[in-house]
């Protein structure tokens, strides 16, 4: 065939792909046979980072295709399923080694030789995500995302929604498992945060295998997947390359009996949040499996860091961002709990009111450096003195400790700590009021009581020192 009068007839870029049929049904090598002018001079030309994405830049006929471009095993299977399965594809992915979005097609072209498929290959760029073509999509596609979406904005809380995803990602890839991983490749750390499965591995639950040393796997990842937008592991010839690329995971997989594998990071913005892990799946959906994932994991990603934002805000908004305690808003929101009986009351509870003796002075001779260095200095005390107890700032130089679970002498050493600190001339001093509840059921009452007391106490305080009395 007359290659290159086909490739005259295409106004986009367009290149022909050939690729080795193998008897056992596999393929072998895939090259570029030949391009268009705008194929080619997509290669040859010196663009921009948008458009520089060949790594050869002279085009020679007939070349492996991976003296252009990285090996990319999606790319393959597209090839090896047009050129030689004779399907007709479409596909518009985000490959992470590039910053633009690539609108994909590839259609079988008639073979005079029974070793070899062709294929063309067509491609449009665009610098942002189109809507529209992420959108079109084949019907039981859209309807296996819709319903994910539901499930995903459905539940009465985030886990509840994310394990209902989970399962439902499962059921529709017949897999034995999904799971989703969270990331934070800063702080090195991965987190088991859904799993749905159906036969545990030889290595027992998945929670024994995803720990804090499995990030030095997860951390492999981008690489492996090298710029691609997924990867998909369906038979033993795409193991082979795994294990070439990263053996480390090929023997992990091995040893968990993994045959088949579906990877998807989740990506929000520029940053990769985590990971959706599908294994052992219907090789024969491998086409619907990843148009359904392709659009799935966007939903899911953009869920996430709506999840993580809140949780921060949460966070921002009951924790103190100087001492690192709860603040006042935690604390008032706990005793409106309590006294609504909204959470259960503590039988034993004892409430601590912890003033910090000199503060001002601190302040107006050393500066509020010092004085916020005395501060985060008072919380440490605090919480070294009653170890997992609640301790919040109240206010500007007051601490507020709820206590339960402590036995009497534990309290009095905590308490006995805290006093040792009242004399101290340069360093934290604290003015020491508590109340145990004792049965009332009253927080407001021990509140108020504790406070009462701890007033009385900095009067003594300033008795004894009547120069650091603030004027």
């Amino acid at each position: 065939m007359d290659f290159k009068k086909l490739l005259e007839s295409f106004d986009s870029v367009t290149c022909i792909m050939s690729v080795e049929k193998k008897p056992d049904g596999g393929y072998g090598d895939i090259r570029i046979v030949d391009g268009n002018k705008a194929y080619i001079d997509s290669i040859e030309r010196n663009g921009d980072s948008n458009t520089d994405i060949a790594k050869e830049k002279v085009f020679v006929p007939n070349s492996l295709y991976t003296k252009y471009f990285p090996l990319d095993l999606n790319f393959e299977d597209f090839c090896y399923r047009s050129a030689v399965k004779k399907e007709v594809l479409h596909t518009y992915v985000h490959p992470g080694r590039y910053d633009i979005w690539f609108n994909l097609f590839f259609m079988p072209v008639k073979s005079d030789d029974e070793n070899i498929g062709y294929c063309t290959y067509t491609y449009t760029i665009t610098l942002n995500a189109d809507s529209e073509l992420m959108s079109n999509i084949p019907l039981e596609t859209a309807s296996n995302v819709l319903q994910a979406c539901i499930k995903l904005y459905s539940g009465s809380d985030f886990q509840t929604s994310i394990n209902d995803v989970t399962a439902h990602i499962r059921k529709l890839c017949n897999a034995n498992r999904c799971c989703i991983l969270l990331t934070d490749f800063n702080a090195g750390m991965c987190r088991l945060l859904s799993d749905d499965h159906i036969i545990e591995g030889p290595q027992g639950p998945i929670t024994g295998i995803i720990t804090p040393e499995f990030f030095d796997i997860v951390s492999t990842w981008p690489a492996t997947i090298d710029g691609s937008d997924y990867l998909m592991i369906k038979n033993e010839q795409d193991m082979l390359h795994l294990k070439a690329r990263n053996p480390a995971w090929y023997e992990s997989l091995k040893q968990y009996d993994t045959n088949t594998l579906v990877l998807f990071p989740l990506n929000y913005g520029n940053e990769t949040k985590g990971y959706i892990w599908v294994t052992d799946f219907d090789v024969d959906e491998a086409l619907n499996i990843r148009e359904t994932l392709e659009l799935t994991t966007y939903f899911i990603s953009y869920a996430i860091a709506n999840y993580q934002l809140l949780n921060r805000l949460e966070i921002m908004s009951t924790i103190d961002l100087l001492t690192g305690v709860k603040n006042r808003n935690a604390m008032n929101n706990r005793v409106n709990s309590l006294v609504d009986g909204k959470e259960p009351y503590p039988a034993d509870l004892r409430v601590i009111f912890a003033d910090l003796n000199g503060l001002k002075q601190v302040n107006d001779n050393q500066g509020h450096i010092a004085g916020d260095l005395l501060l985060k200095n008072a919380a440490l005390i605090l919480q070294d003195a009653f170890i997992g107890q609640e301790i919040y700032r109240a206010g500007g130089d007051e601490f507020t400790v709820f206590v339960s679970g402590l036995s009497d002498e534990d309290f009095e050493q905590g308490i006995a700590k805290l006093r040792s600190y009242a004399d101290s001339s340069d360093g934290v001093s604290f003015a020491v009021g508590f109340c145990c509840d004792e049965g009332r059921n009253d927080i407001r009452y021990a509140m108020a009581t504790a406070d009462e007391r701890m007033y009385a106490d900095k009067e003594e305080y300033y008795k004894r020192h009547p120069e650091r009395r603030h004027k």
